[in-house]
């Protein structure tokens, strides 16, 4: 597991007592508190005992199941004859005595720590599915029942950082407004070319990011953290956070060095690290390092927010929904395609001149596409 996690909960095991797996076949399913982490088995044999029930919280290096290493008997449908004697001998040797069960504690999808002479069985945890989604829930039924779900260890952490950057950083959000009228036309004529060039659908987000990559060149403290309360850390990279809504709940995967990516390959980004995420794909690594964050709560309709900071990072943007709206242009009243934009940022770092021009900066890109290809 990551440094940062040591337990989770066993969400789910694949298969039970008696049932025959195969070296690296999935069997069972740990919630952490950041994705779910697939338990696989490390050699193939039959498994003799389930050491753990299912919603039990187990940690790092404790042993959840026993797999008896008897070859599969493919002459008879019956199961091998075993019995299962706990060990925690290297698996190179338990493989040599087929005859000897082992604990099979080795997850597949996190990096394991091991020394050359003796390695050591480990073990793992991820999200407990629990009966609603953690998006909106109606329990409503016209009655006077209750209904109570214990929230998984994914909502719980989210509350814990949430809290944590409350109570952490001086926040302040600074608002703005964007003509997003060629932004659209921009869209509106390159789509068709880049999906069928690229395979990926042309959206807000590439050329938003790409106009924060470029203001945040600019204004390099916005990109910047605290370190040990003292310490400012600046970086010539931009990792940028993208927030994603699963039926879990909300993630933040990281692509990375999006400064010396185009709008297209940024879109390409977002595009995988949504996917992966929807399907569970996602790994610590891809959930860690971020810089910056935006957040785009109009594809859900919201006009209009305060977004809160990913500690340890210093600003979050957010960008809300289009909506058509009167604006005054050379002393004309038009209708113009306008979208409210927010940056909540630290103020222990960045100054309300610098957040002022960061969102200014990023509006000028936005109503002017044309000059982030040569910016």
């Amino acid at each position: 597991m990551a440094e940062s996690i040591s337990e989770g909960v066993l969400s789910t095991f694949n298969r039970q007592v008696g049932d025959y797996v195969e070296q690296d076949e999935e069997i069972a399913s740990i919630e952490t508190d950041k994705i779910d982490v697939a338990l696989n088995a490390t050699h193939s044999g039959t498994i003799t005992k389930l050491l753990v029930s299912e919603g039990d919280i187990v940690t790092v290096g404790q042993a959840v199941i026993e797999i008896g290493l008897e070859k599969r008997d493919t002459t008879s449908q019956s199961p091998p004859q075993s019995q299962a004697e706990r060990t925690s001998e290297p698996p190179q040797e338990a493989t040599q005595k087929q005859q000897t069960p082992t604990r099979e504690t080795r997850p597949s999808q996190e990096p394991m720590k091991e020394t050359a002479s003796t390695p050591t069985p480990t073990s793992i945890a991820t999200p407990l599915p629990v009966p609603h989604s953690q998006g909106p829930v109606s329990t409503f039924q016209g009655s006077c029942s209750e209904t109570k779900v214990k929230m998984s260890r994914m909502r719980l952490r989210t509350a814990e950082r949430l809290k944590e950057s409350q109570n952490t950083t001086a926040f302040l959000t600074t608002f703005n407004e964007v003509d997003m009228s060629k932004v659209i036309e921009f869209r509106s004529q390159n789509k068709e070319g880049v999906l069928q060039k690229h395979g990926v659908k042309l959206g807000f987000m590439g050329p938003v990011a790409r106009a924060s990559a470029l203001a945040l060149r600019e204004i390099p403290a916005i990109n910047a953290s605290i370190e040990n309360d003292d310490t400012i850390v600046f970086r010539d990279y931009i990792d940028l956070s993208v927030a994603v809504a699963t039926p879990r709940g909300l993630v933040t995967p990281v692509l990375r060095n999006m400064e010396s990516r185009s709008i297209v390959e940024i879109e390409q980004g977002i595009a995988e690290l949504g996917k992966m995420a929807r399907d569970g794909r996602l790994t610590m690594d891809d959930l860690i390092g971020g810089t910056f964050t935006i957040s785009n709560s109009g594809i859900w309709g919201s006009l209009f927010g305060t977004p809160i900071i990913n500690i340890p990072q210093t600003a979050v943007l957010g960008i809300y929904g289009i909506q058509q709206r009167p604006v005054v242009i050379d002393e004309q009243v038009e209708i113009r395609p306008m979208m409210y934009t927010a940056l909540t940022y630290d103020h222990r770092l960045v100054d309300g001149r610098e957040a002022v021009t960061f969102l200014t900066l990023v509006k000028k890109y936005l109503e002017d596409p044309a000059s982030m290809l040569i910016a």
